[in-house]
């Protein structure tokens, strides 16, 4: 077993479905899809042998919850988007590395279980990733749920969980987290046409979170979560969480090359495709502003008033 897991790519990447099922309807989504097809061929070309999915519309209450059924096959049906169409699908995951996760995930004081059911529903955003960036199933994949009452801590342990277990197999990993940036989204049906980001203030806070990435500043993205959160996230008890674990899982450090290959507007909400290459120039290391985790003690405080 190796002492660091090799993360070989990152991306960051939206959970709607409209790259997938209606590219041609609007400029800024066939944008969209062209670039979710330039990080499928990178990760064609990488070496990866396993592709870990974090998804924000995959909500969970009681824990942390890992896809671990091997052959998951089901049509998908997006809740708001259905008139896009359906998403059949045929996935092959990897149930070993999804056990060892859980494993992981509990001897760092987390709760976690696996599922493995026929017919288990697979969210939106995790299909439209695996159907554009792995498409033929060449990689087997993981999905860990976002659970909704997880602060930071919970998320950074999380995180290291997913390092314990790749360790562990010797993994070569391709880091994938389904989020957008604001999501703040139209509640009424618009033409394609008619997209665009739903506020200014929206876009302009966007295009400050792309400049981090594109400058390889994940580690400090993590950092500035809840500002973020503060600014263009609709208020719930879901904070930013996506930046807190994907720093964590590859390696709590600003040294990536970053990329962002599209950015445009998906009923309303920041749709950003990003990669993310581990580097060894770069920002350089962190900085804290709060405290390193390493096992959770179940501090949750999730009633406590402004807590993000």
């Amino acid at each position: 077993m190796s002492e660091e897991p090799e993360i070989v790519l990152g991306f960051y990447v939206p959970p709607h479905p409209h790259p997938l099922l209606a590219p041609e309807q609007n400029e800024g989504w066939g944008r969209l899809r062209e670039a979710f097809d330039t990080c499928r061929q990178r990760i064609e070309e990488s070496a990866a042998d396993l592709m870990l999915i974090y998804s924000t519309v995959w909500p969970s209450i009681v824990g942390h919850q890992i896809q671990a059924h091997p052959n998951p096959v089901f049509t998908h049906v997006d809740d708001d988007f259905h008139f896009l169409g359906s998403m059949p699908y045929e996935f092959s995951m990897d149930s070993e590395y999804a056990e060892k996760f859980k494993d992981a995930c509990e001897a760092r004081g987390l709760h976690a279980r696996t599922v493995a059911y026929d017919g288990f529903p697979i969210d939106t955003g995790s299909v439209v990733a695996l159907k554009l960036l792995n498409p033929d199933n060449r990689i087997p994949a993981c999905i860990v749920s976002s659970n909704v009452y997880s602060n930071r801590a919970e998320q950074i342990v999380l995180g290291k969980a997913a390092r314990d277990a790749m360790s562990e197999l010797g993994k070569k990993v391709v880091v994938v987290v389904v989020a957008s940036l604001s999501n703040r989204m139209f509640t009424e049906h618009i033409d394609p046409s008619e997209d665009r980001i739903h506020s200014a203030k929206d876009d302009e806070f966007n295009r400050k979170i792309l400049e981090f990435f594109d400058s390889g500043r994940l580690e400090d993205i993590s950092q500035l979560s809840r500002d973020i959160h503060g600014q263009i996230r609709v208020s719930k008890v879901v904070a930013y969480k996506p930046a807190w674990w994907m720093a964590a899982t590859m390696g709590q450090h600003n040294n990536y090359d970053g990329e962002v290959l599209a950015y445009e507007a998906l009923h309303g909400a920041g749709g950003a495709v990003i990669q993310l290459t581990p580097a060894k120039g770069g920002v350089g290391d962190k900085e804290f502003d709060e405290d390193d985790v390493e096992y959770y003690h179940g501090d949750r405080s999730v009633l406590d008033k402004g807590m993000l």
